[in-house]
């Protein structure tokens, strides 16, 4: 079982672009940070799957959600062409974690093993469901794992790629 990790990111997902919000370019954002506002904090944005540079002009809450306008884009057809594109940020501009702290990025590709040293197969994506978060693993079959410390989840290594989880072969 090869457990070597895959280098860290340099870039870290914050959310993605969802829609749009009006006629002048202004963007529905689904953020991924905590608070879901602190989004606006790291800046500038890396769009899309080339990661183009630009720069957020003004973040709002709007509603449940937020909304944005982004340096350039002016109108609802430019907008709408980045519905559906990733956000990121460079990964020195983000805060030191604590210990016991894991931005979802670093958790995702990681292999996950149970406490008899089955392996359960890599985290694909990390869900938010309110309660707590929910590691996707994807092994011979797809596994829905609460990410709950010292409950679930026994250990967090990111030094090896290892994640090892309180939870049966058989589920």
């Amino acid at each position: 079982m090869d457990k070597r990790r895959e280098p860290v990111r340099e870039t870290v997902s914050l959310g993605e672009i969802s829609g749009v919000y009006g006629v002048k370019g202004w963007v529905r954002i689904m953020s991924w940070t905590e608070p879901r506002n602190a989004i606006a904090n790291y800046r500038p944005w890396l769009i899309g799957a080339d990661q183009q540079v630009i720069e957020p002009l003004e973040v709002k809450v709007q509603g449940k959600g937020l909304i944005a306008r982004l340096d350039g884009v002016e109108s609802r057809d430019q907008a709408q062409a980045l519905t559906g594109a990733a956000i990121a940020a460079n990964r020195r501009q983000l805060p030191e974690l604590s210990a016991g702290e894991y931005y979802w990025a670093d958790l995702e590709g990681m292999t996950v093993i149970n406490k008899d040293g089955v392996e359960l197969g890599q985290v694909r994506r990390v869900i938010a469901t309110g309660a707590n978060d929910v590691l996707l693993v994807q092994g011979e079959r797809e596994r829905l794992i609460p990410f709950t410390i010292g409950h679930h989840v026994l250990d967090v290594d990111n030094d090896t790629g290892l994640i090892q989880v309180d939870w049966d072969a058989e589920f």
